[in-house]
């Protein structure tokens, strides 16, 4: 009888964030058990709703027979203008509206910054731990994600000697996630300056997924690595999802900046790729211009009193009350990358921890090793549930931990 295996082409890609322990989590509620679910960084099942002006842009779009059309396969041409006012206001550099990409959100156009890059061999450097799409879509490509560290004693931050020790004659390019998922990091200015230099003496593409810039506490400021330099060819990456709690919209867009010389056959290559998928959702390309023109200065939900500011204290204390946890404070986005220390619990298999966690305590995480991590003792938490659902999760972790030892 003939079979029909997956693709060769899928061998080492992994999404671990919706993986095997979510399909047990959904077995589990499926036979009634409630879930405390603090896996998955979308906004809206938590009370976070877009904000009114975004709702409004819809409604008038659908009374716009032009939005029931194809849009320019780049994208309508008002909504790539906001973007590009949006990205000079952070300070990039000679900045052209054809060199502005609206997707169906970042996940459609890091796939295809991938494809259009890489030839089957070629190499591209990977923070460790990354968001997994990004090694994912790069090992899609045909391509090898290589990984550099970033150091958990400073502050998550990328370890830029590690980084050029790894750096070869097939490495195109450098991927930064900044503010970073699952960490939280956010990178200073002396430290994208030197990852800059990386891409200048080695002549690489850099790539910076920016799509937490907006959700930073403490006053800090996100520094687009873009804005930057003026010579360094740069595709960053954002869009509408976190900051504007709309995530099921899909509304993401690429901006290519830089000496643009240096990629004039893999920016024809971008325009095939996005002429080929047609356009991105074109309603949801309405919504961009209100959703830029109308940001608060600062979100209500950063500051002291705010769900998000609230949420982040609450779950940083509860974990260093959790005998066994350690953890680094994030500065941005709305996750937490806790340390367990496996060494003391016998930990080798951190699927199987946060596995054995959710079936006895019925709270779901995500292993830190679905985010490219290289050890089995950290485990990623999105804190946006509220401050009673974090304290009774790491309560459970408490108890939980008592009694492990696998």
């Amino acid at each position: 009888m003939r079979t029909f295996a997956k693709s060769d082409k899928l061998h080492g890609v992994c999404y671990d964030v919706r993986g095997p322990v979510l399909d047990e989590a959904n077995q589990m509620k499926r036979e009634g058990k409630k879930i405390l679910q603090l896996n998955i960084g979308n906004p809206a099942p938590f009370g976070f709703t877009a904000p009114k002006w975004v709702t409004d842009a819809v409604r008038d779009a659908l009374d716009d027979p032009m939005s029931q059309g194809y849009s320019e396969s780049n994208g309508i041409l008002d909504a790539r203008e906001a973007i590009l006012e949006y990205h000079e206001s952070k300070g990039l550099h000679a900045l052209d509206i054809n060199h502005i990409y609206i997707g169906n959100g970042v996940s459609e156009l890091i796939s295809m910054a991938m494809q259009g890059l890489l030839n089957n061999g070629d190499e591209i450097l990977i923070p460790a731990p990354d968001y997994p799409l990004w090694t994912a879509a790069a090992k899609l490509a045909g391509g090898n994600p290589v990984h550099y560290m970033c150091d958990e004693s400073a502050n998550w931050y990328p370890d830029v000697e590690d980084m050029e020790k790894k750096i070869t004659s097939r490495t195109k390019g450098i991927v930064i996630i900044n503010p970073n998922n699952p960490t939280g990091a956010l990178y200073p200015k002396e430290i994208l300056e030197k990852i800059v230099d990386l891409a200048r003496k080695y002549e690489l593409i850099l790539f910076s997924d920016e799509i937490y810039d907006r959700l930073v506490f403490d006053g800090k400021k996100h520094i687009s690595i873009a804005s930057l330099t003026e010579d360094v060819f740069c595709v960053t990456f954002n869009g509408l999802s976190k900051s504007d709690r709309i995530a099921g919209f899909r509304s993401g867009w690429m901006v290519l900046s830089g000496d643009l010389s240096k990629g004039k056959g893999y920016i024809e290559g971008l325009n095939m790729l996005s002429s080929m998928r047609l356009c991105a959702n074109v309603l949801a390309q309405h919504v961009v211009v209100p959703a830029i023109k109308n940001r608060p200065e600062v979100d209500p939900l950063l500051l002291p009193g705010g769900r998000l500011f609230e949420q982040r204290k609450c779950i940083c204390e509860a974990i260093h009350k959790v005998d066994g946890l350690s953890v680094v404070r994030p500065d941005a986005a709305f996750y937490i990358f806790p340390r367990v220390d496996a060494k003391r619990f016998g930990i080798q298999d951190d699927e199987q921890f946060v596995l054995d966690f959710l079936r006895k305590e019925q709270v779901l995480l995500v292993h830190g090793r679905g985010f490219n991590w290289n050890e089995p003792d950290h485990f990623r938490i999105v804190y946006l549930p509220t401050v009673d659902v974090l304290s009774e999760s790491m309560r459970k972790m408490d108890e939980f931990l008592e009694k492990y030892y696998r």
